[in-house]
């Protein structure tokens, strides 16, 4: 299968990623193990979740990572895997958050959950608008540093929010966002069209969204 590489990053995935959301919810161990074990036969290899997924059975999160790493680890295949985690969103212990205490906490307990030593993506699932980007970016700083993440990304982030992120990161040698997962699809396109799509241009960002890798804007 022909790979696609993210931009700025030595990564090279199949077009199609598996978004894990439904692990632990709507499909048990069992049934994980099975889907995911057919989508590598076919030569996909990214799947992508997050911390919290699904927060809305248990209250706090945490089935979709831990079934992850139980059928990684009983594969033996993490190498051959690209594979991606959020952090920031909510539960129902706290709201969003994307503060450096957070971010430290979050990204062990992921790494522990998935039973590997670093996560490929680390996205920014959602913003709470009120740390500062400078603070976010320095804990991805430390922990890409640390060897625990390779590359970060952006999801629910604002254009204003990801243009300051941006400029930080140049001026504090962070780690710059490679990709970006938007709301896109064929109703509603108008937003990211008109108000990310330049952003994508102009920072040389790979975007996924809905499983889908979309070619160069």
């Amino acid at each position: 299968m022909e790979k696609r590489k993210i931009k700025n990053t030595d990564l090279s995935i199949a077009p199609i990623n598996f978004g894990g959301n439904v692990f632990g919810w709507t499909l048990d161990e069992k049934q994980s193990f099975d889907i995911l074990d057919q989508f590598c036969a076919e030569g996909f290899n990214f799947i992508d979740t997050a911390d919290t997924y699904s927060w809305w059975v248990n209250g706090v999160g945490g089935q979709s990572e831990e079934i992850i790493g139980k059928w990684m680890k009983s594969r033996g295949n993490r190498n051959d895997l690209v594979i991606a985690t959020k952090v920031g969103s909510e539960t129902k212990e706290h709201g969003y958050d994307i503060t450096k205490k957070h971010i430290l906490k979050s990204v062990d307990e992921s790494l522990k959950r998935l039973q590997t030593d670093h996560i490929d993506l680390y996205y920014t699932h959602f913003d709470d608008n009120k740390t500062p980007v400078e603070e976010t970016l320095s804990a991805y700083d430390e922990i890409v540093k640390a060897g625990k993440v390779r590359y970060i990304a952006a999801s629910n982030v604002s254009p204003e929010r990801l243009k300051e992120s941006f400029k930080a990161a140049e001026e504090n040698s962070f780690p710059k966002y490679v990709a970006l997962q938007p709301h896109y699809n064929l109703l509603e396109r108008e937003g990211f069209e008109q108000k990310y799509a330049p952003l994508v241009k102009e920072f040389d960002l790979s975007v996924s969204r809905i499983g889908l890798w979309l070619p160069d804007f």
